[in-house]
Formats: structure tokens, C-alpha cells, sequence
């Protein structure tokens, strides 16, 4: 048992109590001001213009340095500068959960922000926004000009190692979130990086596997975050990835490199290859590679030779420096730069605890045991590995170095009225000890959790000393509550036992006040899950090997569309908890449904009503679902997300939403046309608080 004082711990003296909306407006809006006034002395046209004359005056030696990284002792994720044309050292920094390994020396601490997948569970742009807007001022701060960020693969399997990297299951979901994300990046004039371009789903054999994808799969549920980033955020450079797709490396794949990218979506900025990904000189440079990461294996002396043979042109080459320079100086790295600053260890500190609070999803609350309250919960029990330290993050090449912490512990008891309540803190080691404190508490709070990493998949199981102090403790007190601290799905086999479950991801530096705010009602939870929660691993792609993970070097996406809980949807299967959902300390209602036609040959706008009929003011996000008609080359699955709105409502307060949807909504991917289609017919509008309740529903004819 951990002895806890009366005085509030030092650690959290020091901090001032903001309320963050106004504190992530006002950085947001300095920031913004501060980037037009540095970019708008350029436009992207002067801008080439300046890269071809600086190209120009290059030699060959010269330009091959410039077509690769280097690490050595002092520097690592750079590409040197070139002092005689003026041409800066590019330092890159990894992401996406804050500013990880990057520039020059060691690594620095910055704020560890809650995982992205906890940004997507808050379905909420403008926190997006203002996300990558502080990570790419820490980029600043520390000494880079690129950030590598944001990952928007999609989570095709819950195992993948990397989903607390990403935004979750769904292409819609992804891109709006996406787009938010490099909004806020480069309006400080930092670079974004959105990766890892394409398909890059599962860590297991991921330097090698190939990706068996048919052409709409590709297009409907694994490109639209991407197309998105380029079109709508026109991210100023792309990562790519480290497998093949349909035979070919990603990092040589010149359909998708050039033929999609460069040419399709008009992408005009850089492809940098990830960390060891580029596996050819000469085929990579053809097909659209424009720097080889973070050394030079392909694209230093085997590049000089390939163009001295003729085999790569001069012209590709020169390509490839132009498009990098060109948007460089768009966004004036090139001349003298301003001083960075201190990173503003505790404003940055209030945006990652208002993101980490609003991500989290609230999956149970039987009798309505939370919001804690001193009236019934007296004397709390907090137990567990995750109630006595931190949980700020993943493990890989996203690790963030924290500025500081706040342990779980230590914020719950910053925030209970020690007048009227009494905690006790155990680390769940001694899981008698643990029974018999539950027993002498009116509620439980067990605190769990997993360490998801880059480099390996999960197998969605928490440890089974957990699992077994969860059963334990449920079976001592019936008001247990537990918080899963984790990067994906988890099983839950102890869920019918307990009373509440609360989902709070990798909440980041500020876990301690961000969970206790919620648990006692200082925030009322909003979150809504952005991927499906299996009842078992049976119920995912792993059921079948050559689905995932694969089978003798390849893995066939022969599940197409049914991604996630499309697939739950087509094959009527119950999901232990749905993609959308989250409960909330109040209640809301839907009505009022009213669709219409757009001008055009297709689009509408639905509106609705949204209710708080609730006693407590709180956030809805309402989703709109289209189901399509039969269509001739293959149906759709049966609901898909189209759009969706977080509102929010005072106690009986109502507000009427409206959604627009766009062509694109109602169209598929034609392998015949290869193009985008509006299908023909009757589609079916539904619309609610999650994918698997939709009580509002209307159908409208597309002709």
C-alpha cells in the first residue's frame, strides 16, 4: 500500500489551473498568424522557380548528397546541408504521439501527447487541429523543420502493433482527423509527413510481406486518408511504406508512387522512404522515391553510377531535388530562421489533458456507478500496474521522452474531496493484499493496461496477472470500475463481473488529473470507440492465417470491403462492444430526421435533432451511415460511415444538426471504369450514436 499524505502532491502544485478550450484557441490562433506571416512572401510557383536555379548550379556529387540521410554520432534523421547555395541541413523528428527520436544529439524530452488513437476517439477536428499544431511546435522548439506524422493506416487487424499510431478502422473517420492533423502541423510552417503510403496494416514480416489487395479495397478503404492528406491538407511530404502491395515495394512502386500520387491526386511535395525501406537504386528512382531514409544503401554511390550509365536520368534526378527545395522554401526553411523557443512544458501540458479527457470512452456503467461521488463512494480502493505509474505512450520509433508525469495515483487524489472520502493505492502485486482493500472499500478502481510496440503485433490479451486481479477484485466488490490503458481492442473476459469500464488508451504525460477528471465528473466523457471491440479473436481476421498474418510471405486482403465493423455488419455478428460507441453521465435522444437532395446529379444534406435529456451538460458525436443499392460489379457492405457531429448540449438543451454528403459519399470505386461511380438507386440514411444503433433512418433515391 502506497502512503498517501493530506497535502497535495508537489508535483502537481506547480501547475495552473486552466480550463484548455481557450488555451488551444489561443495557440492555435499565434501560431496561425505566425505561419501566414512567414509563408505568404513565397508562393509554390516562385518557389520552384528558386529550387531549378539553386539545382541548376549543383554537381552531380552534390546532388546524389542531397538524395539521402546520414547518421552518425551527432546527427540523426537529417539530410546535410549544402553551406555553398545556401541549401539548410533537413533534421526530421518521428511522431505521431508528440516529437520522438529526431535532430541533432540525443533525444529530447517534449510533451507526450495521448496516443493518436485516443485523438480519433474524441471524432473531434478541431482538437485534431490543434494536436499536430503543438507537436509541430515542439518540432521547432527541439531543432527540426519535418514531422514525421500523421500515420493514417488504417487498424485492419485490432492485433496490429501500430494502431495506437493510427486512427482507428475506418476511412472516413481517418481522413477527417487526418486532415485536421496536417492543417495544424504546417500552419506553424513545419512540414508534415503523412505515412506510411500504402497498406502498412501489420507489423508481423512487415520488411517483407506482400499485400495481396484487390483495386477497390485499395481505393475504398486503405487510399481515402491519404488522398485526403494531399488533396485537402496538401501534406507537404509522404512517407513510404515498408511492404509490397500487388507484387511490388512500396518504396518502387511506380503505379501507386507516380501514377496515383504524383499524377492522380496532383501531389506536389516529397516521398521519403521509411527507415530502411528503399530496396533498389534504380527502379526506386523511376517510379517516384524522391529521398532514400536514413542512409544512403541505394541512393548514394550506386545512384552516381545508375546516372553515369544512362539508366537513371539526369532529369529524374533534378526532379527529385526541385520538388523537395521547392516546398521547403514554400514554407521558409531556406535563409535565416527565428530562435526556437522553450517548449511551454505546462500550457502544452493543458492541450494534451483536455485531448487525453476527451478521448476516452466510457463502455460501461452499470447502475451508474461514475461519476465517483462521495456520497456512495466513501472510501475507494484504487488498484493495479497502471494506478502507480504513467501510461504517456507506445513503445518504438514513436517514444516520447515526457517533460514530466502525473501518476494515477497521485491524480486521484488530487482531485477527491479527502473531507469526505478516503483512497487506498495498491500496485496489485499482492493480489491477496489487493482483495482484502477491496473488500474494505465501498469501490474498486483497477487500473490495467498494455504496452503495444512498432516492430511487433499484440494479441489483443492483457496479462494474465491482470485479467486474474480484475476476476479477483470484481469478486470482492461488486462495484468495481475498471480503466483499460491501452493502444487497441482488448478482451475482456472478466466484463460481465465488474460495473464499469472505462477505456482511456495511452492517455500521455498528464494520465494522472486526465482519468481522475473523469472518473469523478469533472468531465463528462464524450469518446466514441474508432474500432470495433471483438468478443473474441476468432471474431477478427486472425481466424484466418492467410488473411493475417499472413502465409508463405503473403497476405491475401480477401475479405475486401468487410474491414472492421463493416464486417461485423455484413456477417450479422455481435461485437463485444461497436465502432461509434461511448456512454456518457447523461442521456441523449435523436428525432426530427429530415433528408434532401443536393443541386447536383448527387449529394444531400440530412438534418436531425439531438437532445440532452439528461441532468448533466455533455457532448454527443451523431453519425450518419449510408447503406448503398445492389450494385452489378458487387454490393457494399450494409452500413458505412458518411459523416458524423459532436455537439454539445446543456441539461434538456437541443440542437438541430445538419450533414452534408458530398458525391463521394454515395459512390464506389469501378474496377471496370477504374473510377469513382455514384451508384444508382435507393440508399438507406441512418443515423445515430453508434454504428450499431442507428434509431433515426430514411431512404432516398439517387438516380
Amino acid at each position: 500500500m502506497k502512503s498517501l499524505s493530506p497535502s497535495i502532491p508537489s508535483s502537481l502544485r506547480i501547475f495552473r489551473e486552466k480550463r484548455i478550450t481557450a488555451t488551444i484557441m489561443a495557440l492555435f490562433a499565434a501560431g496561425m498568424s505566425a505561419a501566414l506571416a512567414q509563408q505568404a512572401h513565397v508562393s509554390y510557383a516562385q518557389a520552384v522557380a528558386r529550387a531549378r536555379q539553386i539545382v541548376a548550379k549543383m554537381t552531380l556529387d552534390e546532388k546524389i548528397a542531397q538524395l539521402h540521410g546520414i547518421q552518425d554520432a551527432t546527427d540523426f534523421r537529417v539530410v546535410p546541408g549544402l553551406p555553398r547555395l545556401g541549401i539548410p541541413a533537413l533534421h526530421m523528428t518521428n511522431g505521431p504521439a508528440g516529437v520522438g527520436p529526431g535532430g541533432a544529439g540525443p533525444q529530447k524530452p517534449a510533451t507526450a501527447m495521448p496516443a493518436p488513437v485516443a485523438l480519433a476517439a474524441t471524432w473531434d477536428p478541431e482538437l485534431a487541429r490543434a494536436y499536430g499544431k503543438l507537436e509541430a511546435e515542439e518540432t521547432r522548439s527541439l531543432g527540426s523543420q519535418l514531422f514525421e506524422a500523421p500515420d493514417v493506416n488504417i487498424a485492419r487487424v485490432p492485433q496490429g502493433g501500430r494502431v495506437f499510431e493510427s486512427f482507428g478502422e475506418d476511412p472516413y473517420l481517418d481522413g477527417r482527423i487526418a486532415v485536421a492533423d496536417i492543417e495544424g502541423i504546417q500552419s506553424t510552417g513545419m512540414l508534415a509527413n503523412v505515412k506510411h503510403f500504402v497498406a502498412n496494416n501489420q507489423e508481423s514480416a512487415r520488411h517483407t510481406v506482400n499485400e495481396v489487395i484487390g483495386e477497390r479495397t485499395l481505393r475504398e478503404i486503405y487510399m481515402p486518408a491519404f488522398e485526403a492528406s494531399i488533396e485537402e491538407a496538401h501534406s507537404a511530404s509522404v512517407m513510404c511504406a515498408y511492404p509490397k502491395v500487388n507484387g511490388a515495394y512500396n518504396c518502387e512502386n511506380a503505379p501507386l508512387l507516380t501514377g496515383v500520387l504524383k499524377k492522380e491526386w496532383g501531389f506536389d511535395g516529397f516521398v521519403i522512404s521509411d527507415w530502411g525501406a528503399t530496396q533498389s537504386t534504380v527502379a526506386s528512382a523511376l517510379a517516384g522515391l524522391d529521398l532514400e531514409m536514413p542512409t544512403g544503401r541505394f541512393f548514394d554511390g550506386k545512384l552516381k553510377e545508375a546516372v553515369e550509365s544512362g539508366r537513371v536520368p539526369l532529369a529524374t534526378i533534378d526532379g527529385m531535388l526541385v520538388r523537395r527545395f521547392a516546398k521547403e522554401i514554400e514554407f521558409g526553411l531556406f535563409g535565416p530562421q527565428p530562435k526556437p523557443v522553450p517548449i511551454p512544458a505546462f500550457e502544452h501540458g493543458s492541450v494534451a489533458r483536455e485531448i487525453a479527457e476527451q478521448g476516452m470512452v466510457l463502455l460501461k456503467n452499470e447502475g451508474n456507478l461514475l461519476p465517483l461521488d462521495h456520497a456512495t463512494a466513501r472510501t475507494v480502493a484504487l488498484i493495479g500496474p497502471y494506478a502507480v505509474r504513467p501510461s504517456t505512450g507506445g513503445g518504438g520509433s514513436s517514444h516520447v521522452i515526457p517533460l514530466y508525469t502525473i501518476t494515477p495515483d497521485d491524480g486521484l487524489y488530487a482531485a477527491v474531496d479527502w473531507q469526505h472520502m478516503r483512497l487506498s493505492v495498491w500496485d496489485g502485486s499482492d493480489v491477496d493484499a489487493a482483495v482484502q482493500a477491496a473488500k474494505r472499500a465501498q469501490v474498486a478502481i483497477v487500473m490495467v493496461g498494455d504496452q503495444d510496440t512498432e516492430g511487433r503485433d499484440q494479441s489483443l490479451k492483457l496479462p494474465v496477472a491482470q485479467n486474474e486481479l480484475i476476476e479477483a477484485v470484481a469478486k470482492a466488490n461488486p462495484k468495481t470500475v475498471v480503466v483499460v490503458k491501452s493502444g487497441s481492442a482488448v478482451l475482456m473476459p472478466w466484463i460481465d463481473s465488474v460495473s464499469a469500464v472505462l477505456e482511456a488508451w495511452y492517455p500521455g504525460e498528464e494520465d494522472g488529473r486526465a482519468v481522475a477528471d473523469v472518473l469523478t465528473g469533472k468531465v463528462n466523457p464524450s469518446g466514441k470507440l474508432p474500432i470495433t471491440f471483438p468478443r473474441s479473436v476468432e471474431d477478427t481476421l486472425a481466424s484466418n492465417p492467410e488473411q493475417y498474418p499472413g502465409v508463405n510471405g503473403e497476405v491475401h486482403y480477401s475479405e475486401g470491403l468487410d474491414v472492421g465493423y463493416r464486417s461485423y455488419a455484413a456477417h450479422h455478428l455481435a461485437p463485444l462492444f461497436p465502432f461509434g460507441f461511448g456512454l456518457s453521465y447523461t442521456e441523449f435522444g435523436f428525432d426530427a430526421l429530415k433528408v434532401s437532395k443536393g443541386p447536383g446529379a448527387a449529394g444531400a444534406t440530412v438534418s436531425f435533432k439531438v437532445t440532452n435529456t439528461g441532468k448533466r451538460a455533455g457532448a454527443e458525436v451523431a453519425q450518419v451511415y449510408l447503406g448503398f443499392p445492389s450494385i452489378a460489379e458487387g454490393d457494399e457492405p450494409p452500413l458505412q460511415l458518411k459523416g458524423f457531429r459532436k455537439v454539445m448540449l446543456k441539461p434538456g438543451e437541443s440542437k438541430m444538426v445538419e450533414v452534408k454528403l458530398d458525391a463521394r459519399a454515395f459512390s464506389y470505386w469501378s474496377e471496370k471504369a477504374h473510377a469513382w461511380n455514384v451508384a444508382q438507386g435507393e440508399f438507406h440514411v441512418m443515423v445515430g450514436d453508434s454504428s450499431a444503433n442507428t434509431p433515426l433512418q430514411a431512404n432516398l433515391v439517387i438516380r
